[in-house]
């Protein structure tokens, strides 16, 4: 099992008098999940911490700067693959509302920006509608949940 971070930038959209709170997905280009929208994130390198690679990761698939010290935790999740144990993964989630630069296109990862309200879980990972609401909210989510290498979740006991 290896660790991953991914990271969900936060802006409000101010309107008159309406403000709209909207979050930054990408739809995944290259690797495991092509076509799905995720946060920006990837894998831990050696001797990096989990802030450290949040805040590589950011730079290297969204083009912006993101400050170790704006990350919050909003959830470590688990994710055996029940077929292919070598893609199995700890992630550890964050989101930022502070960064600099505007998010770009990168060979990883094509961004857009969704209203809170309206995340594409249809396009998402499968578990992403059971806990990220909820995580967005501001509860600290921590969950397992099993995959086949297809992309389809096992059935929870």
């Amino acid at each position: 099992m290896y660790d991953v971070v991914v990271v969900y930038l936060i802006r409000e959209k101010r309107r008159f008098l309406r403000t709209n709170i909207e979050v930054l997905l990408g739809e995944k280009l290259t690797g495991l999940g092509v076509g799905k929208f995720v946060g920006a994130g990837g894998k831990v390198e050696p001797g990096e911490s989990i802030r450290q690679a949040a805040v590589r990761e950011v730079a290297e698939e969204l083009g912006v700067t993101v400050n170790a010290d704006d990350l919050v935790p909003i959830a470590h999740m688990y994710y055996p693959f029940a077929d292919k144990p070598e893609w199995s993964q700890q992630s550890y989630a964050f989101v930022a509302i502070d960064w600099q630069g505007e998010p770009t296109v990168s060979e990883e990862l094509n961004p857009q920006w969704f209203p809170l309200t309206a995340l594409p879980f249809d396009s998402m990972w499968p578990d992403a509608a059971e806990w990220l609401p909820e995580a967005l909210e501001g509860d600290y989510v921590a969950d397992e949940y099993v995959y086949f290498a297809d992309g389809t979740l096992a059935p929870r006991a």
